[in-house]
C-alpha cells in the first residue's frame, strides 16, 4: 500500500493506494479511519486499484471547521472529486457505516460514476430517517445520535478514557471477540488521542440532523447501478429490518446477504467472506 495526499473539494484527503486496474473507492464509518479496509485491501488490490481514504475530518485528512463542512453535499462531493483526482471516470464505491451513508448518497446523485454499489451494514439513509420515528427498538437503539447533538459534551465524554471506549465500541460489540486484536485497539486509540480528533466525526451526525434530506440543491435518486448490501445480522445500533425495504429505493439489481452471528463490524469479523462476496459481485460479469 501506498500513502497519497489527494486534493478534492478544497481540502486534502491521506488516501492508502493499493492495486492497478479500474477503481474501488472504499469509505469507513465511525469512529475509524482507512485502516477499517485492513482486511479488504490486499484481496481486492489483486484486481483492482483501490482507494482507502480518511474521510475528511478523520486521522490526516483536512479536518475544516464548522458543522457545514460535514454535511451531506460535501461528503458526497469529496468521493467525486477523489475519483477524478485520481484518473478514473467512474469507481466501485464500497461503504461501511457512515461511509455505507455516503455511498447511497453518491450512488444516487452520481450514478453515471457509480459502477457498483456496495454497502455494509448501512441501510439506506431515507429509510434509517422514515423509520427513526416509527421503530420504537431502532430509536432505542439511535440514543447516541440525540446525544451527539449536544454541544462539546460528546466530545468530553469520549476523551475521558480513549483505550477503554475502543474496546467497548470495537470488541465490546463484536460478536467474535477476537476480531480486533490488542494491536488494532491500539491503533486506534493513537488516531483518536490526538487534540480534537473527535469532533469532526461527531460533526458528520451533527450536519445529517440539519441538512438531512439533500445534497445540496438535488434530490437523491433511485439507485440505478447494481447494489450489493452485505448485513451482520447482530448489529447493535442498527436493526435488520431496516434493510427489509431497500428496493424500493433501487431501480437496479439489488442483492442482500445477511451474515449471522455478526455485529456492526462485519468486515473485521468475517473478512475472508465478505471479501468472497465483494468480489463474486464486482467479477460476476468477468
Amino acid at each position: 500500500m501506498e500513502s497519497k495526499l489527494v486534493k478534492v473539494n478544497n481540502i486534502t484527503l491521506h488516501c492508502m493506494v493499493a492495486g492497478r486496474g479500474d477503481l474501488v473507492v472504499l469509505l469507513h464509518g465511525f469512529p475509524e479511519f482507512w485502516y477499517s479496509w485492513r482486511k479488504q485491501i490486499p484481496a481486492l488490490a489483486e484486481y483492482y486499484t483501490v482507494v482507502a481514504p480518511d474521510m475528511r475530518g478523520y486521522n490526516l485528512s483536512d479536518k475544516p471547521n464548522g458543522i457545514y463542512a460535514y454535511r451531506p453535499e460535501a461528503l458526497v462531493n469529496d468521493v467525486r472529486d477523489l475519483i477524478l483526482a485520481l484518473g478514473f471516470e467512474k469507481a466501485i464505491v464500497i461503504g461501511h457505516d457512515w461511509g455505507g451513508a455516503v455511498a447511497w448518497w453518491f450512488a444516487g446523485l452520481y450514478p453515471h460514476m457509480t459502477e457498483r454499489l456496495i454497502v455494509l451494514n448501512m441501510p439506506h439513509p431515507a429509510e434509517l430517517q422514515r423509520q427513526l420515528w416509527r421503530n420504537w427498538a431502532q430509536l432505542k437503539k439511535s440514543w447516541y445520535i440525540f446525544f451527539f447533538q449536544l454541544p462539546r459534551l460528546p466530545e468530553r465524554y469520549l476523551s475521558k478514557n480513549i483505550p477503554k471506549f475502543f474496546k467497548q465500541a470495537l470488541r465490546g460489540w463484536s460478536h467474535n471477540k477476537q476480531a480486533f486484536s490488542n494491536e488494532d485497539i491500539e491503533e486506534y486509540v493513537k488516531v483518536y488521542s490526538l487534540p480534537g480528533a473527535f469532533t469532526p466525526p461527531i460533526n458528520y451526525y451533527r450536519a445529517a440532523w440539519r441538512y438531512p434530506k439533500r445534497a445540496g440543491n438535488r434530490r437523491i435518486g433511485k439507485i440505478s447501478s447494481p447494489t450489493l448490501l452485505i448485513f451482520g445480522e447482530n448489529d447493535k445500533a442498527l436493526g435488520k429490518e431496516l434493510t427489509i425495504e431497500t428496493k424500493r429505493y433501487c431501480s437496479a439489481e439489488l442483492q442482500i446477504e445477511y451474515i449471522p452471528n455478526c455485529s456492526h463490524w462485519v468486515q473485521h469479523e468475517h473478512p475472508d467472506l465478505v471479501n468472497r462476496l465483494i468480489l463474486a459481485f464486482c467479477r460476476q460479469d468477468s
